[in-house]
């Protein structure tokens, strides 16, 4: 079930996809703060849930539900708003359902239920097969249960998770005790490091024998190896693809499309683990480097409308990408939504200052001053 949300708040929307991971597997949760965009995705991709609010920008939540229901008739619309007055007209336009601000994890379990019995659930790569788990190391690591759902397993302590999630960065290799110990235990007593070591090793063990023989813990005189039988990571799955890109052309978007929806966060994002730190940012680039080629291409081909999406797709992913924001002010320009550019850029110089403490590059300042006059010399 692919799920798509749309609100002008950030927090709001990252509340409902909170919810909704509690309550069940999806194939995937898109989120949108501009109705406009959201618009040209669900309309050019395979989408079956719409979480809508009423109040947005640019178009409100019961007119964006006509223009797609137009298009996509099956199309399922639930509202999300903190306003009661409309539910007459959302029931007219045949939304599945109306939650009233703020929602509940027992409302919403409510409604995904009558979802669950309208849309029929396709077979995917992310249901268990026979002998066979999946284990995601993009955002929080986690393994599928038997039910469907990834869980985030449970450690006895906090160094046995790290040790683990060391030991499967560095899976079918020999690591040595001493990088262990030098690495986990940076600021270690030599009298005690290694009892530490050990006592981890025992409670990694422990926890792996709830996988039966999916993970095997082998230790040699020098160290330890963690192999993997049966066992499908999502890391895997997204280097394999990479590595068999074909060129970009129209026959081959969808190959890239569905590239980027496996990157689904950064890796072992959920963690802070400064051995991760270069693996993750290698994954991150991978997906930049995906996400502005389709951008560009479609720049180039006059598709500004597709362009919009995936220049949108990276700032809200990682919004000091400043490329991404200034191209999305350009085409917000050139399409007339001139209020957009000010949000955009708002949110640019808010991070910016909040996060890195430093402003817009000036080429985009300079740009972004020569607009706000040249609106003044209209009025």
């Amino acid at each position: 079930m692919n799920i798509i949300l749309v609100d002008d708040e950030s927090l709001a929307l990252d509340y409902l996809e909170g919810l909704l991971k509690k309550i069940g597997a999806f194939e995937t949760i898109k989120k949108f703060n501009n109705p406009i965009l959201a618009k040209e995705v669900i309309l050019n991709e395979e989408v079956d849930v719409v979480f809508l609010d009423i109040h947005l920008p640019e178009v409100n939540g019961i007119e964006l539900a006509e223009m797609l229901v137009e298009k996509k008739p099956s199309l399922t619309i639930i509202f999300c708003t903190a306003y009661e007055e409309y539910a007459v007209q959302a029931f007219e336009l045949n939304a599945l359902d109306y939650i009233v601000k703020p929602i509940s994890i027992e409302r919403l379990t409510k409604t995904m239920n009558r979802i669950q019995k309208q849309v029929p659930v396709e077979t995917s790569k992310n249901k268990v097969r026979d002998n066979v788990i999946y284990m995601n190391m993009f955002q929080t690591a986690s393994i599928q249960s038997k039910d469907g759902s990834f869980i985030k397993t449970s450690w006895r302590t906090k160094k046995a998770e790290e040790l683990f999630l060391y030991l499967l960065q560095h899976r079918n290799q020999l690591i040595h005790k001493s990088t262990l110990v030098d690495t986990l235990w940076p600021e270690h007593d030599e009298e005690k490091v290694y009892n530490q070591l050990y006592t981890a090793i025992y409670y990694v063990r422990k926890k792996l024998k709830e996988f039966g023989e999916h993970f095997q813990l082998k230790n040699t005189s020098d160290g330890y190896i963690l192999t993997l039988i049966n066992v499908i990571l999502d890391v895997e799955e997204w280097e394999t693809q990479n590595q068999s890109t074909p060129p970009l052309r129209e026959e081959t978007i969808h190959y890239y499309t569905d590239l980027l929806t496996l990157y689904t966060g950064d890796y072992l994002q959920g963690y802070d683990y400064w051995w991760a730190e270069s693996e993750r940012e290698r994954h991150k680039q991978l997906w930049l480097l995906t996400a502005y080629k389709l951008a560009h291409w479609y720049e180039e081909r006059q598709q500004p409308d597709k362009a919009l999406i995936y220049f949108s797709q990276i700032a809200h992913k990682y919004p000091e990408e400043e490329v991404a924001c200034f191209h999305i002010m350009k085409l917000y320009y050139a399409s007339g939504h001139y209020l957009l550019i000010d949000q955009q850029y708002a949110t640019l110089t808010a991070f910016l200052a909040n996060e890195l403490d430093t402003q817009p590059s000036p080429h985009i300042t300079k740009w972004y001053a020569n607009f706000k006059k040249s609106q003044k010399q209209l009025i």
